[in-house]
């Protein structure tokens, strides 16, 4: 049962042939067998969610079923839920019960979801791996003595183990792209504002992470509704998000396979992603080449300021709790002290710089197709795939620019390396065109050669 999308198991609690109880006492155990390996949940709480699937299973037979109900479900640990303390994956932070749910969090409860626990992140979010200072160290399923990614580390790891169907990370990089792609599953990093968040801030977003398209659909349909409390959400739109299908013939896809900066594609990588290309022409699609538009100045600016920022809130902290943030945060945020007003100015306008060349670049196309990341998942103990500090962001050279966008962008499994470690295909498209990004995605998950049996 704990292979079911979410899809099916709303069919099988229609027609009688499951229950919400039994569904999610058998994800239950799953987990409690895979999870002294993976390590992949913070605050799992079986009792209560066993209390949560039997309030459904009433609703069911009374004929009140809500639009998700029963499903099981994982929230990011920095995406807040009542009486739950928000350690934000750092041994630095003062844990107290948050006092509400924030605005996904809310959503889905509101729509009947289950919810078994929350997953694991490393400092900060900071990270593309998931090593903590507070969390055991998450591990990849396909492999474990590899990182599933992150920072939605241990969401990654729950999807591809079959923790339950549905899965929500952050992005602000690539933290729902890197490990979605890097364990196999689908990722969806919306456009900003798209799915109400708190706190909101520039290029954050929440992003469903599920085995299928179709199950990201409906978690978007969920998620997207309005709230308050997002100053930087999206007026509410009807958009029919199950409305999946979707021709691609005669479609302009741009194929970028240069960053312009960070860690050359790997052959490997480069093979699967120009093969899921060739897919595309073969359905009809007019595939063209597209230039790298990104450059170490914006990326360096970028950098510049996001180490003061981070800099200023470590700085702020007791001196013994600043001891107990990782190392490799702890250096990569010092380099924040000595850059000036000026300095700081100029990178913050990179960010902008880079917005602009995105949007410019993905204009003459209808969609962009890229790898997620130029090298499949590293060690689990390393912080990045360089572990260098002062080199923190060169993988992230295809995610990064679509948060900056504000863009859609999606991963999806396609390919393998020889190893058998999954190889992610990146899906880019315009602003606000979240439904298109997840059209095209679902036309290559027909087209895609048949994927291997999940791990575990």
């Amino acid at each position: 049962m704990h292979e079911l999308s979410a899809a099916e198991l709303l069919t099988r609690y229609a027609d009688g042939s499951l229950s919400p109880v039994e569904v999610t006492q058998a994800v239950i155990q799953h987990i409690e067998a895979r999870e002294p390996t993976l390590h992949a949940l913070y605050a799992f709480d079986p009792d209560k969610a066993l209390a949560q699937a039997r309030a459904s299973e009433a609703r069911w037979r009374r004929g009140e079923a809500l639009p998700l109900d029963g499903v099981p479900l994982t929230l990011k640990e920095n995406i807040a839920s009542a009486g739950t303390p928000v350690p934000l994956g750092t041994a630095a932070t003062l844990l107290q019960p948050a006092t509400e749910d924030a605005p996904p969090a809310a959503r889905m409860r509101e729509d009947g979801a289950v919810l078994l626990g929350k997953t694991t992140m490393p400092d900060y979010g900071m990270l593309s791996s998931s090593l903590s200072s507070f969390h055991p160290l998450t591990r990849n399923p396909w492999d474990t003595s590899k990182t599933p990614g992150g920072s939605s580390a241990g969401a990654g790891a729950a999807a591809a183990a079959g923790y339950g169907p549905m899965h929500l990370g952050t992005d602000i990089g690539g933290s729902v792209r890197l490990p979605a792609g890097w364990c196999g599953v689908f990722g969806l990093k919306p456009s900003l504002g798209r799915i109400p968040i708190k706190p909101p801030y520039a290029g954050r977003v929440a992003g469903p992470m599920t085995r299928t398209v179709q199950d990201a659909a409906l978690m978007m349909r969920t998620l997207s509704r309005p709230d308050w409390r997002d100053t930087m959400s999206l007026p509410p739109q009807a958009i029919d998000w199950l409305d999946l299908q979707r021709d691609v013939r005669g479609l302009r896809v741009g194929l970028l396979m240069d960053a312009g900066w960070g860690l050359p594609v790997e052959p490997e990588t480069a093979a699967a992603v120009q093969a899921a290309a060739r897919l595309f022409e073969q359905a009809g699609a007019r595939v063209e080449p597209m230039q790298a538009f990104s450059t170490r100045a914006m990326i360096d600016g970028l950098d510049r300021f996001w180490r003061v920022r981070s800099w200023l809130d470590i700085e702020a902290l007791p001196a013994e709790r600043r001891t107990k943030v990782l190392p490799y945060i702890r250096a990569w945020t010092a380099g924040g002290a000595t850059i000036g007003a000026a300095e700081l100015f100029h990178g913050h306008a990179q960010m902008a710089a880079l917005r602009d060349a995105a949007v410019a670049a993905c204009q003459p196309f209808d969609f962009v197709l890229s790898p997620v990341s130029p090298v499949p998942a590293f060690a689990a103990e390393l912080a990045s795939p360089l572990n260098d500090p002062e080199r923190p962001f060169e993988h992230i050279a295809f995610t990064l620019p679509y948060n900056m966008s504000e863009q859609p962008a999606a991963t999806i499994n396609c390919g393998y390396t020889a190893a058998g470690l999954p190889i992610g295909l990146q899906v880019i498209g315009h602003r606000f065109d979240d439904l298109g990004v997840l059209q095209v995605c679902a036309a290559f998950e027909q087209m895609r050669p048949a994927q291997r049996a999940w791990p575990g």
